[in-house]
Formats: structure tokens, C-alpha cells, sequence
């Protein structure tokens, strides 16, 4: 029972740690929360442990390299495009990172494993805020625009109203056909820019549609 005691003392860090990431993640409502985050730090414990055990002169890289494979899978399922834009990258960071943690734990490195995660808690808990303050700074959108006259000199229009609203046009697609243009405009500015501009295509009526 010697042996087994601190391997067991790990396996309690394990679900500590996993458990105060992943309780944030809970408290946020995100796909990975606090049950998951445990398992998967517990889980990357265990595999080393256990490919330690089995194998007492195996490559350390092997190791790694096994389960950061193992958990990308896991954390792609994560990842979903919503519109023009892409959530869930944080949630499949945290997996990855859960992973990374539960590996230190198994091999000793106990006081790292504790102080990453307190700097991982204060980028989750802390660092919205400033997200939130560059998010009122700028705002990326992708707008999906028909016009339903085809008149191809309409896309000129645009870019003068996307340059009238302060909106920095960083990518732009065009799909034209004898009834309509569709054009796809990925924008950059403030908010309130970016209200702006949706007004003045909500009065324009040579737009049958519009998505952002």
C-alpha cells in the first residue's frame, strides 16, 4: 500500500485541479464543464501513470505525444462555426490544456501543476473583462448581402458605404448571376459602425437580403 499512496494522492490533485477549471467552465455553460474537465485531467493522470508503470524506461515524448493526439479529437468536438464566426476554441484549449495538467501531476510536478492553475483561472475568470472592453473597441462581422438587380455597380456602392461607416473591409466574395449579386463582406470597426451601416442597408431597396 506504500507504493500505491502517492500515486493515489495524485489521482486526489487530479480531480482538484480538473475540478476548479472545470467549475468555471460550468458556471459559464460550456460543452466541457465540470465533470468533463475532471475526467480528462484524471484521465491524462492515469495514462501516465500507467505507461510509467508498465514500461519504467518509456520515452517520456511517447507519452505526450499519445495523449495530446488522444485529446485533440475530443477537443475538436468542441468547435463549432456559427455564422461568421467560430466558438468553442477557448472550451478546446481548456480540454487540452486539462490534459497537460493531469500529465504534470503524474510525473511529481506538483507546485508547477498548482501554479498553472491558478494562471489558468485568472485568464478565465479575469480576462473576459478585457475581452469584453475590446470587443466595444472593435467588432468583426461578415455580412452576407443579395441585390436583387444584379447591377454589378451596386458592389462599388458598397465599399463607399462600408467606408463611410469607418468598417475596414478585410475580405469581400462575389456571386453574380443575371438576377441578383451576392456578395459576402467580412467587416471590421466599432459597434456602433457596424449599427450604423444596418440601418443604411435596411433603407436601401435594392436589397432583398441581408445577414450578418
Amino acid at each position: 500500500m506504500e507504493v500505491l499512496t502517492p500515486d493515489i494522492i495524485k489521482l486526489g490533485i487530479a480531480v482538484l485541479v480538473g475540478g476548479a477549471i472545470g467549475l468555471e467552465r460550468e458556471v459559464q455553460y460550456k460543452a466541457a464543464g465540470f465533470r468533463t474537465i475532471i475526467l480528462i485531467t484524471l484521465g491524462s493522470t492515469l495514462f501516465t501513470l500507467f505507461s510509467i508503470a508498465l514500461e519504467p524506461d518509456v520515452s517520456p515524448s511517447r507519452v505526450a505525444s499519445n495523449i495530446v493526439t488522444g485529446i485533440g479529437f475530443l477537443g475538436a468536438g468542441t468547435i463549432l462555426r456559427e455564422g461568421g464566426r467560430i466558438g468553442g476554441l477557448t472550451t478546446a484549449a481548456t480540454i487540452w490544456l486539462a490534459a497537460a495538467l493531469g500529465m504534470g501531476i503524474a510525473v511529481g510536478q506538483i507546485d508547477f501543476v498548482l501554479a498553472a492553475t491558478a494562471v489558468t483561472l485568472i485568464v478565465l475568470v479575469f480576462f473576459p473583462i478585457f475581452g469584453g472592453w475590446v470587443d466595444r473597441m472593435r467588432e468583426a462581422r461578415t455580412y452576407k448581402i443579395v441585390i436583387c438587380s444584379g447591377d454589378i455597380t451596386r458592389i462599388e456602392d458598397l465599399r463607399k458605404i462600408f467606408k463611410d461607416c469607418r468598417l475596414r473591409v478585410a475580405e469581400d466574395h462575389f456571386e453574380i448571376t443575371e438576377d441578383s449579386v451576392t456578395s459576402t463582406w467580412r467587416t471590421i470597426g466599432k459597434p456602433r459602425n457596424q449599427k450604423k451601416f444596418i440601418a443604411l442597408m435596411a433603407q436601401d431597396k435594392s436589397i432583398c437580403r441581408l445577414e450578418y
